[in-house]
């Protein structure tokens, strides 16, 4: 039974199609029975199937006897970028060896590359979760140039999905097919670690694979320790393999230009790496260097998994008990401050030396701009800055009760959270009149063009104290859940990647009533006639506002907005917060 990859045999020159996932997934069930299990776990937008492996020497094969017996789980994902193969290619090679099967083959007359060393077997210990062509549309949509900022292999599929849209950046809105059967698998399985391979853009220059994990910056405050004991394992497992791992993503910050530096890098929810702290579990982001050759980034591909089942075969009993601390620390958020988004701190805390190549900057005949052209043959040390500290950007007090969320939002609400495997309430009866919170935009901002097939909002403005009716049929979120910091993600109108930030409600920020120009003047004369001191108001705002005073729109709704016909529900965002939690029966 040969399970080499097409890769393998092709010398690296090419990966295989979805047919050989199928044929290689069925391979390892039929050669391992005992070890292995294989299932699809969704489907695509066109139909095709989403492939899943589950690799342990336990003897749980099941989420219910996996958390029985307290083995952590491993979810290896490839394929989320499918003309960045590396993955899906080294997880079948890697599984296989730790298996027992034969390690990867390296290009035409190259040796085996190391095999594990001799301490026992990680696999009694932990469960592989392998993903191997989560874009599984993508990964069909081969071409010679899908991929022409990386050397190899010769065709790659396609970035998008069927829809066009990057499942990296759908993670919490849960666009497309492919990522709501991922969450789902997610929620069965809980994995301890996540790990997320892809192979990079950006400079050229001699570190061949960049390692970030979370949480070290996002997430609970009591898990950044574990997580940067996770990634400096995993780095230095690869460094003692040969490589030159980095921990942050080494794109210059201006782009094209290597002087400008490098920063640690934040993710929001919508990526994996954002979006796993969130649920109070460790992600890893392994990203080869896409001007390293096919068989070198397979091979580190393959070293950075076989380092992670070892680690957290060693690791897992003592990080399953961490995180399950932070689940409990997480119910509680009621009433504390909780950060949802993070910036990079404009000031370098260091100057770094970067192992680079020589480069010339020279304008170029093309577009009239300095280009960078990079000399790979001649090793060059770049003294630059790095920017290594995050602030807090939104900060929120998380309620003290939950949130709730109208009858009219209910449905879509409701298949969302449980999507991500969070808890709700249906109210079965009306509530009346509720002590609420209600937030009332005082700043809005639509993005000028759509982004992964939304027009995205950005909001200022505050949570005030209103009466609001509750009818039955709405829903209670309660804060008081091991998933409080993804409620909160999916729910504060001003986290990042909440489903008001993706546009859900932008219905909310619109006019749907006018008056007329001339219909405001006559009840604006009436006001001013009738109420003195909101005459000195405007009188004083004319005065002292140059901008409000040569803006006649401006100036007319000003008494449009003191006019009772105003439309007291626009750019009120219509999910409110409570400090209590309701009665729901």
């Amino acid at each position: 039974m040969n399970l080499h990859t097409l890769a393998e045999q092709s010398q690296f020159r090419l990966t295989g199609r979805l047919e050989e996932v199928e044929t290689l997934c069925a391979a390892f069930a039929e050669r391992w029975p005992e070890q292995v299990r294989s299932f699809v776990f969704g489907h695509s937008a066109q139909g095709r199937p989403l492939r899943a492996l589950l690799v342990t020497r336990s003897g749980a094969f099941t989420p219910g006897a996996l958390r029985e017996r307290g083995i952590p789980v491993l979810l290896v994902q490839a394929g989320i970028h499918p003309g960045e193969s590396d993955g899906k290619d080294a997880g079948f090679a890697a599984l296989r060896e730790l298996l027992g099967g034969y390690p990867l083959t390296g290009p035409a007359g190259g040796s085996p590359i190391e095999t594990l060393p001799p301490q026992g077997d990680p696999l009694e210990h932990v469960a592989v979760l392998f993903v191997p062509a989560f874009n599984a549309d993508g990964h069909e949509r081969t071409g010679r140039w899908n991929r022409p900022n990386q050397i190899g292999p010769d065709e790659t599929g396609w970035r998008a999905t069927a829809h066009n849209l990057d499942l990296n950046r759908d993670y919490t809105k849960a666009d497309a097919p492919e990522m709501r059967a991922l969450l789902a698998l997610v929620c069965d399985f809980d994995p301890l670690v996540a790990a997320d391979l892809h192979a990079t853009d950006g400079a050229d220059f001699e570190p061949d694979v960049s390692i970030q994990v979370e949480p070290i910056h996002l997430g609970d405050p009591h898990l950044h320790p574990l997580g940067t004991a996770l990634r400096d394992a995993l780095i230095g497992r690869l460094d003692a393999q040969g490589s030159l791992a980095l921990p942050f993503y080494p794109d210059p910050i201006v782009l094209d230009d290597p002087a400008s530096g490098f920063q640690v890098t934040a993710y929001t929810p919508r990526y994996s790496t954002g979006y796993f702290p969130a649920r109070n579990r460790f992600t890893v982001l392994v990203e080869t260097h896409s001007w390293k050759d096919y068989a070198t980034r397979t091979r580190v591909s393959r070293n950075a998994i076989i380092g992670l089942v070892e680690i957290v075969a060693s690791y897992g009993t003592p990080w399953r008990a961490a995180v399950a601390e932070a689940d409990q620390r997480a119910a509680r958020l009621g009433g504390g401050e909780v950060v949802l988004d993070i910036a990079i701190d404009q000031h370098p805390t260091a100057t770094i030396d970067f192992r680079g190549y020589a480069y010339t900057r020279d304008l170029s005949p093309i577009s009239g701009e300095p280009v960078t052209v990079y000399d790979p043959a001649t090793p060059q040390i770049w003294r630059v800055p790095f920017y290594g500290k995050v602030l807090p950007k939104v900060r929120v007090r998380a309620p003290r009760g939950g949130y709730l969320v109208p009858r009219e939002y209910a449905a879509m609400a409701a298949d969302t959270l449980a999507l991500h495997g969070l808890v709700f309430h249906a109210l079965d009866k009306d509530a009346g009149q509720l002590r609420t919170e209600a937030f009332r935009a005082t700043g809005m901002q639509f993005s000028p063009i759509p982004f992964e097939g939304r027009t995205q909002l950005a909001l200022q403005g505050e949570w005030r104290v209103e009466s609001q009716p509750l009818p039955a049929g709405s829903l209670f979120v309660p804060i008081e859940q091991p998933g409080a910091r993804l409620v909160m993600t999916l729910l504060e109108p001003q986290a990042p990647d909440s489903l008001a930030a993706w546009g859900f409600f932008n219905s909310h920020y619109e006019f749907k009533e006018y008056v007329e120009p001339y219909v405001t003047e006559i009840f604006a004369r009436r006001m001013l006639k009738q109420d003195p001191a909101l005459a000195a108001e405007f009188q004083h705002r004319l005065a002292e506002d140059p901008a409000f005073a040569a803006n006649p729109e401006a100036r007319r709704e000003f008494f449009v907005r003191r006019h009772p016909s105003w439309d007291t529900l626009y750019a009120m965002y219509p999910i409110l917060r409570t400090d209590a939690v309701p009665p729901l029966a």
